[in-house]
């Protein structure tokens, strides 16, 4: 079916979930919640366009996560899911879909088969929900909820998800319709109070809402299912001494009587992490992504190029699990230094600290490390990736 567009809905403050930043845009395996759905739309084929609907407080939040994203621009919601949905549909009128999406923003896990079978379902109903039965025995309970009232027959109750499907023109007259009045709890609540038949496709396990810090910890389970593949990376680095005051190794600076040469900020043990990142995941060197020719990375922060290394393993849907990096020199020390590095090495690549290890051995004053001349570093990474890859 041509002409089909998603809303993702973000515009809840996550009171639930705690914590400074709102529940969408928190880090789930290294990327936003709310980037790993809106990718999965992006993704799917039969998606034309896909749109957020955010409050304009968590913009710059919006704008970290989708700042390569190829979407829509964003438009701003309403105080209530039922006016940013409203509002949502509203801004599509220059597009005119034929059918519409409306997914909420913290369901990270929208697969494409769950997406085709909402599409497909349009087909024969104005609207459609996914849904899955309920397997828990549900009670009713007296006004203080302290006894059970009774017990309901689960047969007829269906746990509803999105994304939720309509056909364009019927869903935007509904909620035009529904403005103002009592608020609804789902698009397919605003669908069946105007009239329209609304089918059922099944729904999907993974396809959990976070709501709460027990959600999120489902969904890092969830992340990394059992058919994944340890893969292996190496790196190893070379900066010779220059005139200085001062090195920089793994991300921290060490004062030192002399500095390092190089085209970055010459951060040998950084360069050789990265490189065992992107070896690991089979995507060129260092100097493939930022290459010693191109001015945008003189003096540059080397922070920046471990970091890309780490996001191209999320956008993999990988993980990594660690890293081991040996700097070889005669001078500095590493030692008085090493706690330092390893923090800062975990923050950049978004691991536990548990997950780097920095040693430092000499050459016993052999070869050009012997003679001082310059410093080494190497570097192995473990990284999992899906089995697909």
């Amino acid at each position: 079916m041509a002409g089909c567009a998603a809303l993702i809905l973000a515009g809840g403050s996550g009171s639930r979930f705690g914590g400074d930043i709102p529940k969408q845009y928190q880090a789930l395996g290294g990327v936003a919640v709310i980037r790993r759905a809106a990718d999965a739309f992006v993704a799917h084929p039969s998606v034309n366009h896909v749109r957020i609907v955010l409050r304009e407080a968590d913009r710059q939040l919006y704008d970290d996560a989708f700042s390569d994203a190829r979407l829509m621009p964003p438009v701003t919601g309403g105080v209530s899911r039922q006016e940013s949905a409203r509002l949502g549909l509203e801004s599509l009128r220059d597009v005119a879909p034929d059918v519409v999406l409306i997914h909420d923003g913290a369901r990270p896990f929208p697969d494409k088969a769950l997406i085709s079978r909402v599409i497909d379902g349009l087909l024969r109903y104005p609207a459609v929900l996914p849904a899955l039965p309920v397997t828990d025995t549900i009670k009713n309970v007296s006004s203080d909820g302290k006894t059970v009232a009774g017990t309901m027959d689960r047969s007829a109750l269906r746990r509803a998800q999105t994304p939720q499907g309509f056909r364009y023109a019927e869903i935007v007259a509904a909620h035009a319709a529904a403005a103002g009045g009592p608020e609804r709890t789902d698009d397919a609540m605003i669908a069946e109070q105007a009239g329209l038949a609304v089918g059922l496709v099944p729904g999907s396990e993974t396809n959990l809402k976070i709501t709460t810090q027990d959600d999120m910890q489902i969904a890092e389970r969830t992340l990394w299912p059992l058919n994944m593949i340890t893969r292996i990376g190496t790196g190893f680095d070379v900066h010779r001494f220059c005139p200085g005051d001062h090195v920089i190794l793994g991300g921290v600076r060490i004062a030192h009587d002399h500095g390092l040469e190089g085209h970055s900020d010459a951060d040998a043990a950084l360069h050789a992490i990265t490189d065992a990142v992107l070896g690991a995941i089979g995507d060129g060197d260092i100097g493939s992504h930022f290459p010693p020719s191109d001015n945008r990375w003189r003096d540059a922060d080397s922070a920046a190029f471990l970091r890309h290394a780490a996001d191209l393993v999320s956008r993999r849907g990988g993980k990594i699990d660690n890293v081991d990096v040996t700097i070889i020199c005669e001078r500095p020390k590493i030692g008085p230094h090493r706690d330092g590095m390893r923090r800062r090495i975990a923050e950049i690549l978004g691991v536990s600290e548990g997950a780097v290890s920095v040693k430092a051995t000499t050459t016993e004053t052999l070869g050009f490390t012997g003679r001082g001349e310059g410093l080494a570093a190497q570097a192995v990474a473990a990284v999992r990736l899906p089995q697909e890859d």
